[in-house]
């Protein structure tokens, strides 16, 4: 007879990297359990039936209560299971009890077990029902005797796993646990060796109950059920990047049709290009109160200023001068209702306008770039720096401590546009949806939809017209559609409107759109459960039909896998015959459970029940 052992983790400050080499003899005979085996253990594979081998785990064997053979399977890193966890877990399920061990000191491997390895272990031990032990090794800073779970003795935190955090993973995995100061033998025999020797008598009574019954399976005749395989993988749906920035940027380099504002030189009074008023006021404060109305249009004061060489200071927001011309034609022949003619003032701004505007139009959120950029134009670290200040004031936001790149990505980017959607700020045009009234910007619209960009820029009604009606669409799945021409995301509330935005991003050729529906679809789908797939209302075989006539054809396959997948599910619903005899016969090939295995479940149970039959009452 023989006591399975799995032990993981360090009892060692550090640990093993995932470079570095598995823990030799002279560092095994130090750990936790080789204190506790003594000078019997043997270092080297276990030579038992059935065993298997990792290279991960250093195995040696021992024996205890005389006649009892301990093989422990050590493995020091957990990185080093990440690479083969298949075979890892063959070695888990030949586990007759799990160690787990951490040392206090280091605060980093512990967070790396509880957030990543502790979420895959939980099922599978709850499954296997192992006993399972949680040793943490080593002594905090406040430590003068036993653990102490008072805040104000947790001076050390920040460095050290406190008790309650111990305490709370052990409870997670339904682990018994422990702490030891040090891996002296007081410790190591009388606490940790008490509660793993109560372990490995309950296993050894465990396995003496479990003989004559595994010798009675060892004979010929004895029934076996079916082996059941699990459901094959549901195929991924892949959304293709964010274009948002490259499309802004089309938009400032080729879209001066839609532009409504000028920029001017203040000494020449050369023309330095065009923008757009609705991305400008989105993005900045400044802009917002420049260009609206006559009463916002008042030159708004800001708190930077900014020292020409003469000693002479004004206000930074001072560069700027708006004046607003009504029907100016442009070069191109088109006539804009309301054109803003912005002077610039300052030589900085006028040299770098270009890439302030890219980097205005790309989301404002590219500073590492907008930095380069400069650097490269002016040939000047003092200029660039103050032009920097003043880009920032423009945009109203100040240099903070935590103004880090991840947070800015966080704040701008695609949200920029948010405070445009579905507001007549500056809208050029009106969506008529149902009865309801949607305004929009062209510009927007022609920059992220390529269908909408030849609406409005050809020569059909809505390219003259200021009120557009939509038809075929409800309102609700048009808004949704606009939200994601101005933020870029979509969030359908179910399935059915899911799958009406899905409809309208196909009409209007948005395939990244289409593919967000197409994620929302499979993940509401799979997140209910048996019995309400079962009682839903939804058809999926519906949602099968319309995927394939709109052209989905990630979801149509998905969806064929799906009710493959849930084949006694959907194969007792009427609308089950309205596959086509391909998709039929597709399903049938990746059903589950399969034909075969039904078939094998049935022979076996009725030859249970004759086997019960031909069995003696009395005994």
């Amino acid at each position: 007879m023989s006591i399975h052992i799995v032990a993981l983790g360090s009892e060692c400050p550090g640990g093993v990297g995932p470079g570095e080499e598995i823990m030799g003899q002279g560092q095994l005979q130090g750990g936790l359990l080789w204190s506790y085996l003594g000078h019997g253990a043997l270092v080297g594979p276990c030579e038992l039936e059935g065993s298997v081998h990792n290279p991960a785990f250093m195995e040696y064997t021992s024996r205890v209560f005389g006649d009892v053979t301990v093989v422990v399977r050590d493995c020091p890193s957990w990185d080093l299971l990440d690479s083969d966890w298949a075979s890892v877990r063959k070695v888990l399920e030949q586990a007759d009890i799990l160690v787990i061990k951490y040392s206090v000191t280091d605060k980093l491997a512990f967070q790396q077990v509880r957030n990543g390895y502790a979420p895959r272990l939980r099922p599978l031990l709850r499954h296997w029902g192992v006993p399972v032990i949680l040793v943490a090794v080593g002594a905090r800073l406040n430590d003068e005797g036993p653990p102490c779970t008072c805040p104000l003795c947790a001076s050390d935190w920040s460095s050290s796993v406190p008790h309650s955090e111990g305490l709370q993973l052990s409870r997670d995995l339904g682990a018994t646990y422990l702490e030891l100061p040090s891996l002296n033998h007081v410790f190591v025999g009388r606490y940790f060796g008490s509660v793993l020797e109560y372990f490995m008598i309950q296993c050894l009574k465990h396995k003496a109950k479990e003989r004559p019954e595994k010798r009675r399976g060892n004979k010929v005749n004895e029934l076996r059920p079916p082996f059941l395989e699990q459901p094959a993988r549901l195929p991924p749906i892949r959304v293709e990047e964010s274009s948002f920035s490259q499309d802004m940027q089309w938009l400032l380099e080729r879209g001066v049709q839609f532009a409504d504002v000028a920029f001017y030189a203040g000494e020449s009074g050369k023309e330095l290009g065009w923008a757009h008023a609705a991305v400008l006021c989105a993005v900045s404060p400044y802009f917002r109160q420049l260009l609206l109305g006559p009463k916002s249009r008042e030159r708004p004061q800001s708190r930077c200023v900014c020292r020409e060489r003469e000693g002479a200071s004004h206000s930074l927001l001072s560069t700027w001068d708006g004046s607003i011309i009504d029907d100016m034609p442009r070069s191109d022949g088109h006539v804009t209702g309301r054109l803003t003619r912005l002077v610039v003032k300052d030589p900085l701004l006028c040299m770098c306008l270009w890439e302030t505007l890219m980097f205005i139009y790309r989301g404002a959120w590219e500073w590492e770039h907008l930095q380069e950029a400069l650097e490269e134009r002016l040939k000047n670290s003092l200029a660039v720096g103050q032009l920097m200040e003043r880009i920032r004031s423009i945009l109203g936001r100040e240099r903070s401590s935590r103004d880090t790149p991840s947070a800015r990505a966080a704040q701008l980017g695609p949200q920029t546009l948010v405070n445009l959607f579905n507001s007549p700020l500056y809208s050029d045009v009106i969506f008529m949806v149902q009865g309801s009234v949607l305004p929009a910007h062209r510009a927007v619209l022609v920059a992220r939809c390529d269908v909408m960009a030849a609406m409005f820029s050809g020569k059909y009604a809505e390219a003259r017209s200021r009120v557009v009606p939509i038809h075929g669409v409800s309102s609700d799945t048009f808004l949704s559609f606009l939200e994601y021409l101005y933020t870029d995301s979509c969030c359908p509330a179910s399935v059915l409107q899911a799958m009406a935005v899905l409809v309208c991003a196909e009409m209007y050729q948005v395939k990244r759109l289409q593919h967000l529906c197409e994620v929302c679809v499979c993940a509401y789908l799979q997140s209910m459960p048996s019995r309400e797939l079962a009682s839903t209302g939804i058809s999926v075989i519906r949602l099968l039909r319309k995927a394939k006539c709109h052209n989905a054809e990630q979801l149509y396959v998905w969806l064929l896998h799906f009710i493959a997948n849930n084949y006694l599910i959907f194969s007792h619903k009427p609308d089950f015959l309205e596959l086509s005899e391909e998709e039929r016969e597709q399903v049938e090939r990746l059903r589950w459970p399969s034909r075969g295995y039904l078939q094998e479940l049935s022979e076996y149970q009725q030859r249970r029940r004759k086997l019960r039959k031909s069995r003696c009452i009395v005994m």
